[in-house]
This record gives C-alpha cells, structure tokens and sequence, in this order.
C-alpha cells in the first residue's frame, strides 16, 4: 500500500503543480492586485477596499451583471435543453449513434473566434446572409445587432458552440442505464415520454446538475463572441467583456482583478444555488 502511494503521488504532482501556476496563483494574485489602484504594472498604490466599494456602485458593472445573467439563461434553457433533448432522441434510435455523436459535437472543435467571424457575416445589414434572404422574399432588411435584438443574436452562435458538448455528456449518462430498468418499465406500461420524464432524467439527474454548473460558469466566461460581434455595445455588454476594458484596454489591474474575484465568487454562488434547487432524491442503479 506504502509504495502504491508513491506512485500515485508521482502521478498527481504535475496536475498540483498544473493548477497551481495556472489557476490557484493567478486567483491569490487578482486577490492581492484588488487592494492597489494601478496603471499597468509600472503603478501601483495600495487603496484598501475602495477598489470593492467603487465595485458595489458601478452601474455599469450591474448592467454587465445582468445582461450577462439573461445570457445564461439562454444557455441554460436552450443550450443545455437542446443537448438533453438531442440526447433522448439518439439513446432511443437502434444504429447511427455514432455519427449522430461525431455530427453534434463537432462545432464544440471549431474556434469560438472562427464561428464569431461567420454569425458577423450571416448578421451583417449591407451583405449578410440572413438579409439577402429576406430580401429575395421580398422582406425588408432586419439590423440584427440593434440594442433590441444584440444580447439575443448574440446567444444563438453561444448556445449553438456548446450544445453538442453536453449532448455527448447526457448521452454517455444514458449508456449507461441497465436495459432491466426499461424493460421494467415497459412491463409497466411505461413508455415514450413518460419513460423520459420518470426514469431516464431522474436516473441522470447527478449529470444533469454537472451540466447546468458547466453551463453557469461557461456563461460567466464568454468573451469573444460578444467582442467579435457587438464589442460590448447595444446592451451585450457582460463581465467577460467587461473586465477585459477594465484590465487590459483601460489598464486598470486593480479594479480589474477586483472584477475578477467578483466573477468567481458570484459563479460560486450561482452554481451552488442552482445545486440547491435541483437537490432531490436520486434514483441509484
């Protein structure tokens, strides 16, 4: 036992020291950066708490706040819905899975940059492709990033990058159900939809809130389709975006770091909630 416990201390030592330097130095590093104003890295001046308290009164950080929470929400009901329903489809069909899986997922490989780059063309006023086909059937131009329609054009490529990723996911939960659950429910008369809803989702509902606290702190991250697309304007503004003016073009690492730990602890916060009220009785197998 003593030397299997060497092997696994070998073994876990580069992902300790991975985490470390990428993830928990950089959170102590915004923890410690949040107490100073500074102008780049050259300035620095300790200020104490006035960094969180300028936070608390930003309105512009509210708006970020929420425009990024009706962000999530789209997320969460469309992206992780979709996901959940393309899943019970395909665990219901008897050959294909295999492609089914490989066509799904496949946008989650493409560069979020890339796929940005293609919605600018399909949105474009002058040349875009949604556009020209409205013209063709005689309708007149939409402008799709107005400040009415931006958050909601802008989901749609957000929601669509991330679908087949927790499709794989549902679908894998659902291989591994034992057939005697459905053939008991069959004997039951349990079938269709009422399979879904009474067994197949209870059965996965640990992955279930696996997925929604992946799609909660996905959302708190999304940066580039917004930038690419509206760069922050027309009410897409969110605290990706947000902090990257704040830090990297307004050069403020203080109140930038301030941000950041603002973000973590309010995706904590959010994923724990979310945890909470899908907290339930699970069906073990």
């Amino acid at each position: 036992m003593k030397g299997d416990r060497k092997y696994i201390v070998m073994f876990l030592l580069p992902a300790a020291a991975f985490m470390s330097v990428f993830l928990y130095y950089p959170f102590f590093k915004s923890l410690f950066l949040s107490f100073f104003r500074t102008q780049g890295f050259s300035t620095k001046t300790y200020v104490g708490l006035d960094n969180y308290v300028r936070m608390f009164s930003d309105n512009l950080l509210g708006a970020a706040t929420l425009h990024t929470l009706e962000l999530m929400f789209y997320v969460i009901v469309f992206q992780v819905g979709i996901a959940l329903f393309l899943a019970v489809l395909v665990d219901n069909i008897t050959w294909g899975k295999g492609f089914f899986r490989t066509v799904f997922f496949f946008p989650v490989v493409i560069s979020g940059t890339a796929i940005a780059l293609l919605f600018v063309l399909f949105y474009n006023f002058q040349f875009g492709l949604l556009n020209t086909i409205l013209q063709n059937f005689g309708f007149s131009k939409v402008n799709w990033l107005s400040e009415s329609m931006a958050l909601k054009a802008v989901a749609i490529p957000t929601v669509w990058h991330y679908v087949g990723f927790y499709f794989v996911l549902f679908l894998t939960a659902m291989s591994k159900i034992p057939s005697d659950f459905y053939e008991a429910a069959k004997l039951e008369g349990i079938t269709g939809v009422k399979k879904t809803f009474l067994l197949t989702i209870p059965l996965i509902m640990s992955d279930i809130k696996v997925v929604i606290t992946l799609a909660i702190t996905g959302t708190m991250k999304v940066f580039e389709f917004i930038y690419i697309l509206t760069r922050g304007a027309n009410g897409t503004e969110v605290l990706g975006t947000y902090i990257f003016k704040k830090a990297i073009v307004d050069r403020n690492f203080g109140y930038g770091s301030t941000i950041a730990i603002y973000i973590v602890v309010f995706g904590v916060l959010l994923s724990l909630l979310a945890n909470r009220l899908l907290k339930r009785d699970e069906i073990t197998y």
